[in-house]
């Protein structure tokens, strides 16, 4: 439906206003966080800063916002539920029956108003995943009923997003699914302020008016979301339709200076006039799911924007026939290897980076993309045919990707490298050329770490370690000098890569790649 869209455009204008705004998402599944979800079950699971492993719409207030999120932005109904048991085995409730009202609710309003209480934003907005009407939402509607009727109504908001489907037997937009929605919030005591419908084509004045009457919204609150060319024009149509100023209102707070989107309108206006297209593969094991690599899909939008270029992104799935990717190689400009755990669909990537390091095609590698790329070394360039990483061999003669002796733990997720960590490069290395700093950060999400012990048999062969972990010395980059463009890294800097900040990996990435067509 597009919630998170809209939450980050509606965030973006409020920011161009001169508004401080954050977004925070609920999810209302039982597990903790998505650090454990299959990819194809939730998309990519976005990491912040601190270490949070969250849902991926926090990646688009980020690509929007231009600011960072952190744990307090992602609560899910797994979160929730632990603290309250937590507390009660604690004794903190007395001796009281704990029950979904009110101890659910109440630590759902606590998370809602945790970001707000820091006192450096004015406005918070809250995502609820999921859709009306779903039993696990149910205790997230009570808790903004009862914060509402709390809060008082100048400081609160709430905006529902609806479909309005068109029914081409019938030739018409049918608003019934809206009404009826509608209906369910005001059921259980949530009369919704301003609603977000969504449409294939522009709503007339009586469907307004119908849905206005029906739903008890006023009029100049009814906003049209019409399918969009990308979801960066999001923002200009959500202002087109006042969104922020119905929500301004709402809140009774001062409309601020107009936005004006300069820079916005700049990414959009290269977006949509490119002079050339780039056409790069993406080899990895979740393809059918573009969401799976959603990060890394906009990463390379942006890079390939920057350079005023279409990117043309072909889907390679690792599991195809080793003969089929590199014939699907043969088409491309560039590849990337993306990240993902497990033995499926590795020897497809394999064939990958063996192809690109021999045919000079550029790479980059990510995370798991980078431990592949130093199996594939040591076995064809090193002459350790068995090298391997011990998550995929555990009896591997070679392991030049291992396991940290105080990593060697049996809880998933317990044992990880996340977050925000500081990188040393080499003066010397392409890395450093294109940082052009000596110390980086970015962030990190994985378990296993290249094996210290073949660094001197790697540089010696041509791969240089062109950037390590300040305070444990771990490798964190690997290139190959000789190469036009080959780089490949422990961390994922996708994360950090926004509309108007491009990550400048991506940038030289693409750059680099549409050059070296050209030639």
């Amino acid at each position: 439906m597009g919630k998170g869209i809209v939450s980050a455009s509606l965030a973006k204008l409020l920011q161009e206003r001169g508004f401080s705004v954050t977004i925070q998402k609920l999810d209302p599944y039982i597990n903790i966080d998505p650090g454990t979800l299959n990819p194809y079950e939730h998309g990519e699971c976005f990491v912040t800063d601190d270490g949070a492993e969250t849902d991926l719409d926090l990646g688009h207030y980020e690509r929007f916002l231009n600011i960072r999120t952190s744990q307090d932005n992602n609560v899910t109904t797994g979160r929730i539920y632990q603290s309250v048991i937590d507390k009660e085995r604690r004794g903190e409730y007395l001796g009281k029956t704990v029950q979904v009202i009110p101890h659910i609710t109440d630590e759902i309003k606590n998370r809602i108003q945790r970001l707000g209480e820091k006192g450096i934003y004015d406005i918070v907005i809250t995502e609820i995943g999921g859709t009306v009407g779903d039993i696990e939402s149910l205790p997230y509607v009570e808790a903004v009923r009862q914060l509402h009727w709390e809060l008082g109504d100048e400081n609160v908001a709430i905006i529902h997003l609806t479909l309005i489907p068109y029914l081409a037997a019938a030739g018409e937009l049918k608003t019934k699914p809206t009404q009826h929605s509608v209906k369910f919030l005001m059921q259980s005591g949530v009369q919704p302020d301003i609603l977000v419908c969504r449409t294939d084509r522009a709503l007339s004045d009586d469907i307004r008016r119908k849905i206005a009457l029906f739903t008890n919204v006023k009029l100049g609150n009814v906003i049209e979301s019409r399918d969009a060319e990308t979801i960066y024009d999001v923002p200009l149509l959500m202002e087109a339709e006042k969104l922020d100023l119905a929500v301004l209102e709402k809140l009774q707070l001062d409309k601020g200076k107009e936005p004006q989107l300069k820079e916005w309108k700049a990414f959009l206006l290269k977006f949509k006039n490119p002079k050339d297209t780039i056409r790069i593969g993406l080899v990895g094991k979740y393809v059918e799911l573009h969401d799976a690599y959603k990060s890394i899909h906009e990463s390379l939008i942006h890079g390939a924007t920057h350079n005023q270029l279409k990117l043309d992104l072909h889907w390679i799935h690792s599991e195809r026939p080793e003969t089929e990717i590199v014939e699907e190689l043969q088409q491309v400009d560039g590849v990337l290897i993306a990240p993902g755990f497990g033995k499926r669909g590795v020897e497809g990537k394999i064939a990958a980076l063996k192809y690109a390091r021999e045919h000079q095609l550029p790479l980059l590698g990510i995370c798991f993309g980078m431990q592949i790329a130093a199996i594939e070394f040591a076995r064809h360039v090193l002459g350790l045919k068995e090298a391997d990483s011990t998550e995929l061999n555990p009896e591997t003669p070679y392991p030049v990707i291992n396991l940290l002796e105080d990593q060697k733990l049996d809880i998933l997720g317990g044992t990880m490298r996340l977050g925000l960590q500081t990188c040393r490069l080499e003066p010397d290395s392409k890395a450093y050329q294109i940082y052009q700093s000596e110390t980086i950060e970015e962030r990190h999400r994985h378990r296993y770490e290249f094996n210290n012990e073949y660094i001197d048999a790697f540089e010696k062969h041509g791969m240089k370690i062109a950037g390590r972990d300040v305070k444990t010395n771990l490798v964190e980059i690997l290139e190959i000098p000789e190469h036009p463009w080959f780089i490949t890294t422990q961390f994922h800097p996708e994360y950090k890569s926004t509309v108007l900040n491009p990550h400048p990996l991506f940038v030289d990435f693409i750059k680099t790649a549409y050059e070296l067509r050209k030639k």
